[in-house]
């Protein structure tokens, strides 16, 4: 097997799963390099007793933000315990038939993504119930290397920003368990199966691994790249592209004019992207059944992209251009009354004394993590 081995490859290596009754947080993403679920790999070698769904479900039937009802698994006939429901943390109950809970998902390399946080209540859950837990590991898709954002503050933690930690952190899941586990003094037993021939500068594209979608709005590595920056559109009443073919390379809404935008934002020059004027329906979420103006956003050169810089590029541009239509979108019921778009950014500093001062916040957030970060790499 050439190329980059995930932990899910490498089975035969993981002492630590023989002779446990094991719980595995399941998702589409975690599958084998020859695209069979790990639940069935899993199933097949050892003793796997209950299954655990995150956000989109156990086999990814569940879309962005719906919650996912616990349930028996058809092919198996394991209980699937809803990580994404009226529990968002595993209860005494749910880890009762197992010695050890496995997580095998493919995460994006960003703070908002919410399988970091799901990681983060599950390693919680184990430590208070006498639990271990266990990551196989995956490489960072986004690469290893490139950091940006701020960090969380206290008043802002939420389950798209559960941790002080950047909006793009450059590390593996198992890298983060470690940090989770000693910064935060969660102190479960933990055991990474880590990654074989990852270098840190890797992009997916170049690990010899299949792309399978990590969430149904996430299909493509150009997608991946661009979220840190284009996810800020959720927190406004523009569309981010759900409901369209491009999700999150695409942004607009029924107000703008696609050529007029396209030509700012190129003017404006982000480094490694160009935009093109689009128009677009979405079939759901935002704007649904909308002819939108917008853009896509093309990545040209990966390696000078900053996406998270470019995103507040992009946000500025619709902000200036869109006078009264421009919104933030409303507190929302489980946002404890805190606006969307400050959940996003870990503090109100973006909405309440603009870009520039944001901008100094994550440069400060970079500086204050580079020592932290650097004591967890595995690669």
């Amino acid at each position: 097997m050439g190329g980059v081995i995930n932990g899910a490859d490498r089975l035969h290596a993981a002492t630590f799963l023989r002779g446990k009754r094991l719980g595995l947080i399941a998702s589409p993403s975690g599958v084998t390099q020859d695209l069979r679920l790990t639940l069935d790999a899993l199933h097949a070698q050892f003793t796997l007793t209950a299954l655990y769904a995150p956000e989109h479900g156990a086999r990814g039937d569940a879309e962005a933000g719906e919650w996912v009802a616990s349930y028996t698994d058809a092919r198996t006939g394991l209980p699937v315990y809803s990580l994404y429901g009226s529990s968002k943390k595993p209860t005494a109950d749910m880890l009762a038939d197992i010695d050890l809970l496995v997580l095998d998902v493919q995460d994006i390399g960003c703070r908002y993504y919410t399988f970091i946080s799901t990681m983060r209540l599950c390693m919680e859950a184990c430590a208070e119930n006498g639990k271990a837990f266990a990551v196989l590991d995956r490489p960072n898709p986004i690469n290893g290397t490139t950091v940006e954002g701020n960090l969380v503050q206290k008043d802002f933690e939420s389950f798209v920003g559960c941790a002080p930690i950047p909006v793009r952190h450059a590390l593996t899941l198992g890298e983060m368990a470690q940090l989770f586990n000693a910064e935060y003094s969660i102190n479960c037993e933990l055991h990474i199966l880590p990654v074989e021939n990852w270098q840190r500068e890797l992009y997916a594209d170049q690990t010899n691994q299949p792309w399978v979608n990590p969430s149904p709005n996430m299909p493509c590595l150009d997608a991946a790249l661009l979220y840190p920056g284009t996810c800020l559109f959720e927190g406004t009443n523009l569309s981010e592209g759900r409901g369209t073919t491009k999700p999150f390379e695409l942004f607009g809404a029924p107000w703008l004019d696609a050529t007029d935008l396209a030509e700012k934002l190129n003017a404006r020059n982000p480094a490694g992207l160009r935009f093109r004027p689009v128009y677009f329906k979405p079939t759901f979420s935002k704007h649904a059944g909308q002819l939108c103006g917008g853009v896509q956003a093309h990545i040209i050169d990966r390696r000078a992209l900053q996406p998270l810089a470019a995103g507040l590029v992009m946000l500025d541009t619709v902000r200036e251009i869109s006078g009264a239509h421009f919104a933030w979108i409303p507190p929302f019921m489980g946002g404890d009354g805190r606006n969307f778009i400050d959940l996003l950014c870990g503090s109100d500093t973006l909405r309440t004394k603009g870009t520039a001062a944001f901008v100094q916040e994550c440069a400060a957030g970079v500086a204050a993590f580079a020592p932290i970060r650097e004591k967890y790499l595995l690669y």
